[in-house]
């Protein structure tokens, strides 16, 4: 029920995506990309030498270019070239695939749609949008896009719609932006919180984009984030909220080591209270005054909790940007209920909830 409820959103935020966010298609990938059946990871890796692999034309279904009655895993490969320019913008991968699909990009895993087999589900209805850290790229070098694939049935393959790289060009502005890849680490220790704890020896993971394809499928639990950054020091005196996007299942956002904001009940003994639709609901924090360090180092800890199926910190934007300036982002959104989850409205039903 709750993949199928997810699919129903993606569907939704599809149609409305051109009015909460602008995109530009930086790379056309659209043409001849080399291809090959049958399922090997080691065709991720950019050294590898496909020149003897076949071509197929993207996007469409392999059934038309010569793979009729094909069923099972192909693989996908193409060479391209991003301008130095491109490298402080916020670039995603889009794609369209039938049935489930894996891009790697020089060799790191960026994202998944649906499920491989033995737990297979189908994305085959979705535009996947995968987050691409600039650490990944190579500016003004070749780089190489792999995308593994799963058909099951009927056509497949990278099937249609504009396959490339977009930038996101979010329609606020952020006065403090995060770095796309954070520490990480399950379990669960309040000790984490602390800014100075010692992350160092933590994986790196994308944000935003689910956990379970960066190490931990099907991990239900706790869960940990961290990310260190700067505050400028020419920060004005203003109200600034926490822009945390969308995170399944529920969570504690600390800042500096104290709770600015929660959704969802994490009792005191760390147990949890019933869980609803919280995965749906837009994160947005209200930072009190005084607790950015202005021209210091800060951290925010992100405490995660999942209750099953896909889980973290899945989908943007992500950022602290001044109130007023949310606010009126917010009132542009207030039409989809999902948008609505402000601390305000959390304090409120902490209240009326308060059961720890």
């Amino acid at each position: 029920m709750k993949q199928a409820v997810a699919i129903i959103a993606a569907l939704i935020a599809a149609l409305v995506s051109g009015r909460a966010e602008e995109t530009k298609q930086i790379i056309d990938l659209r043409g001849s990309w080399k291809f090959e059946i049958g399922d090997n990871k080691q065709w991720a890796d950019p050294k590898f030498d496909d020149s003897k692999w076949g071509e197929i034309f993207v996007p469409a279904d392999w059934e038309n270019e010569g793979y009729a009655g094909y069923d099972g895993y192909a693989w996908y490969r193409k060479n391209f070239t991003i301008p130095q320019s491109a490298q402080n913008k916020t670039l995603y991968f889009h794609l369209l695939v039938d049935d489930v699909c894996a891009v790697y990009i020089n060799g790191n895993l960026i994202g998944e749609g649906g499920k491989f087999p033995p737990h297979y589900e189908t994305a085959y209805n979705v535009t996947n949008k995968f987050s691409i850290p600039s650490k990944y790229l190579r500016f003004n070098q070749q780089n190489v896009v792999a995308v593994r694939v799963y058909d099951d049935y009927l056509h497949g393959g990278i099937v249609s719609g504009r396959v490339g790289i977009f930038e996101h060009k979010s329609e606020i502005e952020f006065t403090v932006k995060f770095p796309e890849l954070w520490k990480f680490k399950s379990g669960d220790e309040l000790e984490w919180k602390k800014p100075n704890f010692d992350d160092s020896r933590w994986q790196e993971v994308i944000v935003p984009a689910k956990w379970d394809f960066q190490g931990y499928r099907d991990y239900d639990g706790f869960a940990w984030y961290r990310v260190t950054f700067d505050v400028p020091s020419n920060l004005k005196n203003d109200d600034y909220v926490l822009m945390l996007g969308k995170i399944d299942d529920i969570d504690e956002a600390y800042l500096n080591g104290e709770m600015i904001g929660r959704t969802g009940r994490i009792r005191s003994d760390g147990s949890v209270r019933k869980i609803n639709d919280e995965y749906q609901r837009f994160r947005s924090y209200e930072i009190p005054k005084g607790s950015l360090k202005v021209g210091q180092k800060n951290v925010l800890a992100v405490r995660v909790y999942d209750h099953y199926s896909w889980g973290g910190i899945y989908e943007g934007p992500i950022g602290i940007v001044k109130e007023r300036d949310f606010r009126k982002w917010e009132s542009r959104h207030n039409n989809n209920d999902n948008w609505d989850s402000s601390d305000k409205f959390q304090r409120l039903m902490d209240k009326i909830f308060n059961d720890d």
